[in-house]
């Protein structure tokens, strides 16, 4: 009996020690970051720095796979991310809206909701823009104009955080939208052509053409560094005050060793020289907070958005 414990000892003490190495192993082969959106805006853009200085440090393939879709809900991006085994090999770059909106949407794969963040790197400059022929200049102009005029609004999709906050704020300072429509790609295209006469996008998207575009407010608490000039929404309404953020999620089964070396790598980028410049280029801030404080934001995020909900139902 004495020998059969010693054996049975012996092997649990082995399987830890195999466990233990497994694990320390990670990553051993090829990891996925998916973006739930088109390629070239700026969460894409500081993932694949990511992704480039995840592959260097660890030596092995890294990938980043755009997954777009359904503009406010189904996002088919982050239900892969849900499905895919928590093992740390696909992560999620996600906006706020995935952990906000998505478990409120209806959609079973991400309620209750799935993940854990490792922690948050971009607060976006959203902004409500419209065509330089506009015949106003600002939000109080907009609305003004809007009251004997049919304004037509484009987003990303209508549950989405920045779509709720624009249609809030409108209605805060007296106006609505004749129409509002979705769209995959909001750029200087979209208003050239005249398909809607408002736009909310990033400024990143509209960077090319800015100066023959008309910036009426940006979405957060803070200015853009590139359009000092124009208020944000929360100066406008203070009760509208949610910031575009965007981070890294995993499978919240994900191993503790795979997320701490995925953060490693993802805080390091941050900081880098190449992901500051483009912070400075683009008036976009970046940074990298930790996880503990995501968890927070997501919280008072949700609070805010379920006020603005009841704002826009009444």
């Amino acid at each position: 009996m004495t020998k059969f414990k010693l054996s049975a000892t012996a092997i649990a003490l082995a399987m830890t020690a195999m466990a233990g190495a497994a694990q320390a192993d990670y990553p051993e082969k090829p990891v996925e970051f998916v973006v739930p959106w088109p390629p070239g805006d700026l969460e894409d853009v500081l993932t694949r720095m990511i992704a480039e200085d995840f592959s260097e440090e660890y030596g092995v393939p890294t990938a980043v796979v755009n997954k777009p879709g359904g503009g406010g809900g189904p996002f088919p991006g982050a239900i892969e991310v849900a499905n895919a085994p928590a093992d740390g090999y696909t992560i999620g770059s996600f906006i706020i809206a995935i952990p906000v909106v998505g478990p409120q949407i209806g959609i079973p794969e991400l309620n209750p909701d799935p993940f854990v963040p490792l922690g948050n790197f971009l607060t976006y400059p959203f902004v409500i823009a419209a065509g330089s022929n506009a015949p106003y200049d600002d939000m109080a102009g907009l609305a003004a104009h809007a009251a004997d005029n049919d304004v037509v609004l484009g987003h990303f999709g209508g549950p989405l955080v920045p779509t709720r906050v624009t249609l809030a704020l409108a209605k805060e300072m007296g106006f609505s939208y004749a129409a509002d429509a979705a769209f995959d790609a909001l750029d200087c295209n979209t208003l050239a052509s005249g398909d809607v006469d408002v736009i909310n996008t990033t400024l990143q998207l509209i960077l090319p053409c800015l100066d023959d575009v008309k910036v009426l407010a940006s979405i957060g608490a803070e200015r853009i560094g590139l359009t000092p000039d124009t208020p944000t929404v929360a100066e406008l309404a203070p009760s509208l005050n949610v910031a575009l953020w965007n981070g890294l999620f995993v499978h919240a089964d994900t191993p503790k060793d795979a997320q701490e070396k995925i953060i490693a790598v993802a805080q390091k980028t941050m900081m880098s020289e190449r992901a500051q410049t483009l912070a400075a280029e683009t008036g976009a801030l970046v940074y990298w907070q930790p996880a503990s404080e995501v968890v927070s934001q997501i919280t008072t995020d949700i609070e805010t958005m379920a006020n603005i909900g009841a704002m826009l139902s009444e």
